[in-house]
Order: structure tokens, then C-alpha cells, then sequence
């Protein structure tokens, strides 16, 4: 059997950051990922909607470490774990593998919640993996290609777009669907964003979620706040608001952004430690990170809840790091994790963001705007995927083009029909 002194499961932020930290101090370390590439997340709905090319936000996981000789990386889905005997079991080609730990760093992320109902998977499309955002970009394309042809009836049926979740993925997929309508396509379109709560951005809150609001409706985006999706059904999204008012929205494309649940790892790895879970079956983590009653275990990132600490990048970087320091003895055992927290950030449409550092100091319009780019370009992995980024920036903010729409590569499947997803 094979013995690894760390084994790193995921390749999100916060899994390639634990792994750089152990780095640092020379440790060998596997690391396990289901996808050959670290995916940037937060720019999916960039793909989607043809600002960027998938390439430029996926780089190869041993692209990004290839100056590490600590790292293994292994393309594989763990499927087991025996955490008395330290050993972790993964599954490649339909051959299984054993490895026996030192120490085990858990880091696989979450995945889309439907809140019970499961049905609207299929009816909708999300923004969590490449595949996801190649699904609806095909999807986009389909619809403004079908309506330049169509009559104003079903014109105006195929460019009508319910987003639900208006968080910074929802958000930004409304402002985005707007602008490619506006600039790229030449034509108008119905925008819907549908948020439960009584805010946009709710982590935001205040003046911040009053300008995105205000921003998005300037727009032409309609957005509807205390309000929740009850059903979906072919050419119709049914909501109901806080008073119990039921409507009936046309939507051709609906994009699901509200809400993420724990599952894969997450749940092999409660069932075999016994750690309890929360409602989306994220592990409640001990302060340090660890998992249960094992202290060579620790998980980190939006598979786990701890202190209401929000299911973001920068949260599941700095514990990456936290754990990995703990496992270099750069930190003592049971040093319990705090959250330094930077900021908040989201962008609107062209030009308009809002950047919120603290309480006090908060940024809105062009100046968050040029923050939000700023930012991502500095944690884009990799000086080509920057430049890349940066020129497709230039042609999709400054110019009308779309770089991602003239991306020469094949969808994993045609962009389904809503009839078809429905069935």
C-alpha cells in the first residue's frame, strides 16, 4: 500500500493553497481531484456568456504546480475512507486505490442546492463547473440565434430570462445577460432576478445592495426581492412573494444560483467520522479544522460551516493555509482558525461594481469596477491566463466582441430545450 505524508482531496482555492503552503517547507504531498483542471469559479458566468474562454479560467492543476517536486497530483473520485486506519481509497478508470495519510486536508467544495426540489436541476442550468458554463453559453447562443429569425411572438418567448439568486453570481449573470443582449447582439431582452431575501447582495446589505438594485433596474433588469421559485415549467417560472401573491414569468432560460449543499466527500467523510452536518451537509468543523474526534483530518472550504464564516474563495484559502501550517508545525495543534476578512466584492455591468472592505469603507461604480478587475487578475493562476484575460477584457468591456462565443471548442452536450429538460 502506498503511504503519502499529506494527501490533499479537491483542487479549488482552497485545496491548491494548502498544497503551495506545504510546499513551502518541503512536505510530499498527493493531491486527488476529480477534474484535471483548477477551476476559477467566480469568472464561470464570464464564460458563460462568452467573455471569456474556458481555457483562461481552467489552467491545469499540474500546470499550477509544476514548480512544486512535493506535489503528485492524481485525476481521480475519492470513494472511500477508514479514518481509525488512515487510509483514503479513490476510484480512476474504474481501478481503486489505497493510500495510507499522515495527515488528510478535505477540500471539495460544494455543489448546487434546490432546496428539496431536485426536480429544477433539470429545468435549469448552474454555474458550478466548465461544463455548466458551456451548457448555457450553447444555450444563449441557441435562443439569439432562433429569435433573429422568429416572429415578435416567439421572439420575445425565447429572449426572456429568469435568474434565481441574487448573489454575486446572480447578480452578475443578470447585469451580464443585459449587456451581451445590448452590445453584442443588438436586441432587447427580458431579465428577471428572483431573490428570497428581502435585499440583493444580501452579504452586502445597506447602501451597496441598493445601488446594485438600482443598477440592475437602470438596466432594464426587473429584480424581485422576498420572493421564492415554487415551480418551473416549460416557457414559465412560478414564484410567490412574502405576502403569498403568486405570478407567472415567461422564461425560455432559467439560471439557478441560490443556495449550495454538501455532498460526495463530504458526506463519505461524515458517515465514516461521525462529525455532524448542517441542513446543506456541510461538516461542523472543530475551531481548528479538524474533523471530529481525528485530528489528522481536517477540512476546509464550503464542505464545512464554522463560525457563520461565508462560503467564499478567500475563506477556504486562509484555512488551506491554516491546516497547512498546523501539519509544518509552523502553527501548534489546535490552533483555532479566525477569518481575516479582506472584503466583498461583485460586478454589476460594465463599468459598475461595489466593493465593500469593511463597514466604513465601501467602493461603488467605476472605481469598484476597476478594483473587481484588479483583484481577479491578480488571483488568476499563471501569467498567459492573465494576459489572455486581459485582452478578452479589453475586446468584451471596451469593444462589442464577445472572445468566448469565437472559442473553437465543442460543448458537452447541444443546449437542451426546456421542453426536453422538463421531461
Amino acid at each position: 500500500m502506498e503511504h503519502a505524508d499529506v494527501v490533499v482531496v479537491g483542487s479549488g482555492f482552497g485545496g491548491l493553497a494548502a498544497a503551495k503552503q506545504l510546499a513551502k517547507s518541503g512536505i510530499d504531498f498527493v493531491l486527488i481531484s476529480s477534474t484535471p483542471e483548477h477551476l476559477f469559479q467566480p469568472l464561470l458566468y464570464q464564460v458563460a456568456t462568452g467573455v471569456l474562454a474556458s481555457h483562461e479560467i481552467a489552467p491545469p492543476i499540474k500546470s499550477v504546480l509544476r514548480r512544486h517536486k512535493e506535489a503528485d497530483v492524481r485525476l481521480g473520485k475519492v470513494v472511500a475512507i477508514d479514518p481509525d486506519q488512515a487510509i483514503i481509497t479513490y476510484e480512476n478508470d474504474g481501478v481503486r486505490h489505497e493510500i495510507r495519510y499522515g495527515s488528510l486536508i478535505a477540500a471539495t467544495g460544494a455543489s448546487q442546492s434546490y432546496f428539496g426540489r431536485d426536480d429544477f436541476a433539470e429545468k435549469t442550468f448552474a454555474l458550478k463547473t466548465i461544463d455548466d458554463a458551456k451548457l448555457l453559453r450553447a444555450q444563449i447562443e441557441r435562443v439569439f440565434a432562433e429569435a433573429a429569425t422568429a416572429d415578435p411572438e416567439t421572439k420575445n418567448r425565447l429572449l426572456s430570462f429568469v435568474v434565481v439568486g441574487a448573489g454575486a453570481t446572480g447578480v452578475e449573470v443578470a447585469g451580464q445577460l443585459k449587456e451581451l443582449a445590448k452590445r453584442y447582439y443588438h436586441q432587447e431582452v427580458s431579465v428577471t432576478l428572483v431573490e428570497g431575501a428581502g435585499e440583493v447582495l444580501p452579504p452586502f446589505g445597506g447602501g451597496l445592495s441598493e445601488y446594485a438594485k438600482k443598477s440592475l433596474t437602470g438596466s432594464g433588469v426587473e429584480v424581485l426581492v422576498d420572493t421564492f421559485v415554487t415551480d418551473i415549467e416549460p416557457g414559465k417560472v412560478t414564484v410567490k412573494d412574502k405576502a403569498g401573491v403568486e405570478r407567472k414569468i415567461g422564461a425560455e432560460t432559467v439560471v439557478w444560483s441560490a443556495g449550495v449543499q454538501a455532498g460526495g466527500f463530504a458526506k463519505i467523510l461524515a458517515e465514516a467520522t461521525g462529525v455532524e452536518t448542517d441542513r446543506a451537509g456541510r461538516l461542523l468543523v472543530n475551531p481548528d479544522l479538524t474533523v471530529a474526534g481525528y485530528a489528522d483530518i481536517y477540512a476546509i472550504g464550503d464542505m464545512t460551516s464554522l463560525n457563520g464564516y461565508p462560503g467564499q474563495s478567500p475563506v477556504a484559502m486562509q484555512e488551506g493555509r491554516h491546516a497547512a501550517d498546523i501539519i509544518r508545525r509552523k502553527k501548534q495543534p489546535g490552533t483555532p482558525f479566525k477569518y481575516w476578512d479582506k472584503g466583498s466584492m461583485a460586478v454589476i455591468s460594465r463599468f459598475s461594481a461595489v466593493v465593500k472592505l469593511n463597514e466604513k469603507i465601501t467602493f461603488r461604480g467605476v472605481i469598484a469596477w476597476v478594483m473587481w478587475l484588479a483583484v481577479h487578475l491578480l488571483y488568476l493562476v499563471g501569467f498567459r491566463n492573465r494576459f489572455a484575460a486581459v485582452a478578452s477584457w479589453l475586446v468584451a468591456f471596451i469593444g462589442s466582441g464577445r472572445p468566448g462565443f469565437d472559442e473553437v471548442e465543442s460543448s458537452p452536450t447541444q443546449a437542451r430545450a426546456p421542453e426536453r429538460a422538463a421531461a
